[in-house]
This record gives structure tokens, C-alpha cells and sequence, in this order.
């Protein structure tokens, strides 16, 4: 089912952990399968100097962590964000189909750390991303800061303990 090289960057993970001074730090998360990745970069000299992750998934979600950190480990910028999920699946010797959601999160990680850094940089702050919740009557998806439903127009409960 896994390749030999899946197997091995997921019983030897390489980078796992955390950078306290990260220079950039990408976090997704996929919640159909429960996997959550953040990835933390060093850059130095415009080099990917120094990455770590950490990874709350399935073992293929653990080992495209570490193929990824591998990949851009030493990298430049540049480089680093042509780093795409085939490429990620293709280093790993393939995945199980319904694995390959796990290299689109690694690749996507990356490249927001990428941008946290470069947003750093340039001074420019980053947008938070709205929190979405549900209706609880018609199930419609409504931002968090409503207190009316967008689908049917009834009062939303207490705004902090409806998201899901």
C-alpha cells in the first residue's frame, strides 16, 4: 500500500519539532481527515536555513511533512515555493490515492510559512481568516461574527459557542 519511502519518513521523521523565533510559520489543516500541519522556517541569506514541523495526522501526512522539510531544507525562496504536491508524492514514490490530499497540505504548509515570512518582511500583516460556523437550523455556513443566519434569517445562539 506505501512505498518503502513513505514507510521510512514515517518511522524517522525528519525535522519534526518547533523553531521558537520561527521567521515564518504556515499552519493548515484538512477537517474531513483530521490532519493538521504547521511548519516553521529559518531564513537566512534568502535560504531556507533551518525548518521544522509538527504534524497531527495519519502516516502519510507524517511522512509528507518530512519529505517536504527535506525538500525545502537548503532551498531558496524561490526554489522552495515551486515545491508543489506532485512533486512532494513523486519524491515519496507515490502515494495511496486517497492519501494524496496529505501532499497538497505539506505543499500548502510550506508556502504559507513562505508568505508569513515575506508578509513579515515587507511589514505587511496577514488577513486573520474568518471563522466560519453553521446554523443550526438551516445548516447554512454563516461568518462568526453573525448574530442573524445569511440562509434564513434566524438569531444565531451566542456567537462564541456556535462554531464548529
Amino acid at each position: 500500500m506505501y512505498s518503502q519511502t513513505v514507510m521510512e519518513h514515517f518511522k524517522n521523521p525528519r525535522n519534526v519539532g518547533t523553531l521558537e523565533d520561527a521567521d515564518g510559520v504556515g499552519e493548515v489543516g484538512n477537517p474531513v481527515c483530521g490532519d493538521m500541519m504547521t511548519f516553521y522556517i529559518k531564513v537566512k541569506d534568502n535560504i531556507i536555513d533551518d525548518i521544522k514541523f509538527q504534524t497531527f495526522g495519519c502516516g502519510a501526512a507524517i511522512a509528507v511533512s518530512s519529505m517536504v522539510s527535506e525538500m525545502a531544507k537548503g532551498k531558496n525562496l524561490e526554489e522552495a515555493s515551486k515545491i508543489t504536491n506532485k512533486m512532494v508524492a513523486e519524491a515519496l514514490k507515490g502515494l495511496p490515492k486517497q492519501k494524496l490530499h496529505c501532499s497538497n497540505l505539506g505543499a500548502d504548509a510550506l508556502q504559507k510559512a513562505i508568505q508569513d515570512y515575506q508578509n513579515k518582511k515587507s511589514g505587511r500583516v496577514a488577513k486573520p481568516e474568518s471563522k466560519k460556523c453553521y446554523c443550526p437550523v438551516c445548516d447554512i455556513e454563516n461568518p462568526m461574527e453573525s448574530e442573524i443566519c445569511t440562509g434564513c434569517g434566524k438569531e444565531l445562539p451566542n456567537k462564541h459557542a456556535h462554531g464548529h
